[in-house]
């Protein structure tokens, strides 16, 4: 008993900037939640922007964790896990809920498909880090795209949908390079080549408005398909030879 109060008084308190990450990343898990909630009331439409929120979430709580110095294995853990419903479980439900409830079988294994293919992808990201782009389709991409044609309010056909899921879910588990932003910091972007991709974003969402998540996601991913990728032509010419000679190493 002695123990287990000495153990417990000695016990080292999370700091803020531990705590931080890990508030934002239950911002990332509430959208996917509440948006499984409204699905199951019938309202997709909110649902599927709540996980363009939670996309916005879950790039926020690694830049915190990064700004303040406060990452954890508790926090990678915590992130994958809201990942997994916001990214996997809650498009696999709204598009199941919206589009593939007539196709009865094939709808639910294609549903299941993709959620369990952000699982897989989300596991074998902790487990293996390779320097450079991502490898395979990165969840929060995958999840936004498949939710971006509610967004967009474009319907397709059961089948069509079906095979969209099962192909977003084959890239997020395949080892096609995808482009990873993270190394873009003020000093290694470039500021022309990242104003003109900013105002070409802005004016996809002014022109485009709702399509403009879907249009975002298919260039990302036809980017990956033809091997272009996006950080690296970002980045100043001596920030992109200090990357490949990271990857050389």
């Amino acid at each position: 008993m002695k123990f287990l109060k000495h153990e417990r008084f000695n016990r080292k308190q999370l700091e803020f900037k531990q705590i931080a990450p890990n508030m934002v990343t239950s911002g990332n898990l509430l959208c996917g939640l509440f948006s499984i909630m409204l699905v199951l009331n019938n309202h997709v439409l909110p649902a599927a922007w709540l996980i363009f929120f939670a996309v916005i979430f879950d790039g926020l709580d690694g830049k915190i964790a990064r700004m303040l110095g406060g990452g954890s294995q508790f926090g990678l853990e915590f992130d994958s896990l809201a990942d997994l419903v916001s990214f996997g479980v809650a498009p696999a439900v709204l598009l199941y809920h919206s589009e593939l409830r007539g196709l009865y079988l094939i709808g639910v294994i294609a549903a299941s498909f993709f959620a369990l293919c952000v699982a897989l992808r989300l596991a074998r990201f902790n487990v293996v880090h390779v320097p450079g782009p991502f490898q395979g389709l990165p969840c929060p991409a995958g999840g936004l795209f498949v939710a971006s044609f509610i967004i967009a309010g474009v319907k397709l056909p059961g089948l069509i949908t079906a095979l969209i899921l099962f192909l977003t879910g084959l890239l997020m588990i395949s080892s096609i390079p995808y482009a990873n932003l993270k190394k873009l910091t003020n000093k290694s972007a470039d500021k022309v080549k990242c104003f003109a991709s900013f105002s070409l974003l802005a004016l996809s969402f002014i022109f485009l408005k709702s399509a403009a998540p879907l249009f975002v996601f298919t260039a990302y991913i036809l980017g990956g398909l033809i091997h272009f990728d996006w950080g690296e032509w970002l980045l100043r010419p001596e920030a992109r030879n200090e990357a490949y000679s990271e990857k050389s190493h």
